[in-house]
């Protein structure tokens, strides 16, 4: 399928790349479908919505930056994903850039949980009080190198 996205404008998708969140994103909660691009510069993806094509987040899997990273959410939020297994759970943070492109942060407090096989997401609140909404990418990504 063809789509409109923000950082590379009109592409070509395979339907599995398609992930609907029923109750949207936090502050996105109108926008329920998206696909999940590849950035190009890893860890970095896309999660671009469908819904409004100027509407696109950088996000991130957790667990590149904090390998202590527990997902610890509701189980609320698992069943609405349709979690059956651990296998079929992808998980992200969204990535803050801000415009002088310093600091750049990732959620960890708010991850993206999405079910591949069910292509469902839905974005959580942790319930673990270690871990922030601004995690500071390179500062974490330093600290990391020198474990």
């Amino acid at each position: 399928m063809t789509i409109q996205s923000k950082p590379y404008g009109e592409i070509e998708i395979s339907e599995r790349q398609v992930i609907n969140f029923p109750v949207g994103i936090f502050g996105f909660q109108s926008l329920h479908d998206y696909a999940l691009l590849d950035a190009g510069q890893p860890p970095f993806y896309w999660l671009q919505s469908l819904d409004d094509n100027s509407i696109a987040f950088i996000i991130m899997n957790p667990y590149v930056l904090r390998p202590d990273y527990v997902l610890d959410i509701p189980g609320d939020d698992l069943e609405a994903i349709d979690y059956e297994s651990d296998e079929d759970v992808l998980v992200f943070a969204i990535v803050t850039i801000p415009e002088d492109q310093t600091q750049m942060s990732a959620n960890l407090q708010g991850p993206v949980v999405i079910n591949r096989v069910r292509q469902l997401g839905r974005q959580a609140i942790s319930l673990s009080d270690v871990w922030r909404t601004k995690h500071f990418i390179m500062e974490e990504l330093s600290h990391a190198g020198n474990k």
